[in-house]
């Protein structure tokens, strides 16, 4: 059985937030409702659910806007809720942390697949950031220790291949990371740049 989840839902009709209370315990998950948008962003804020299920136009906001605000304070998948279809609408639902459209009146089986669909898709989103992130990172510290290699060449007299290898050497010799120790080396070269021109 997958995990229950904590949901939080959201709409400004109560018929709606009836139907998601008695609803989604029956799926096996736990529901925060809220009937507006400020009631939204404000369990959310306090209740960090592991999925947000909205209506697009709450009483007293827009759903998407809700749920971009919430999602800079909190990453969290979004399943987005219409009464009717509105291709401006699910052309504003295309952002990053919406997972899933559905449209009024909600099927219980429509629901139970959407919310697997959503969770499965920001687990692959999350994923593919931190992938990006970390691809983004390494060229950075490749570009560090490049830029460091240069210095020991300069300073000590050697060729960049035995630069590299002492970069290597000193970062494993000290257990550091080798692009703290290239940040040390230009740190340590801004100093001596100043040094040369005084």
């Amino acid at each position: 059985m997958k995990r229950p989840l904590r949901i939080a839902v959201a709409d400004d009709e109560k018929l709606m937030l009836d139907y998601y209370q008695d609803l989604l315990p029956r799926l096996g998950h736990q529901v925060i409702p809220a009937d507006s948008g400020r009631k939204l962003a404000e369990v959310c804020r306090d209740g960090r659910p592991d999925l947000v299920v909205t209506d697009i136009r709450l009483g007293d906001a827009d759903g998407l806007d809700v749920t971009a605000e919430i999602n800079r304070e909190h990453e969290v998948p979004v399943i987005v809720v219409s009464a009717h279809h509105d291709d401006e609408l699910q052309g504003r639902a295309l952002r990053d942390h919406v997972m899933a459209y559905l449209v009024k009146p909600v099927k219980q089986q429509d629901l139970a697949a959407a919310i697997g669909m959503a969770m499965t898709r920001f687990q692959s989103w999350q994923a593919l950031r931190k992938e990006a992130a970390d691809l983004r990172q390494s060229l950075e510290d490749r570009k560090l220790v490049e830029r460091a290699k240069g210095v020991v060449t300069r300073r000590v007299g050697v060729p960049e291949a035995e630069a590299f290898r002492r970069l290597r050497k000193f970062a494993s010799d000290h257990n550091r990371k080798l692009a703290d120790v290239a940040r040390e080396v230009l740190g340590a070269e801004e100093v001596f740049e100043k040094f040369d021109r005084t």
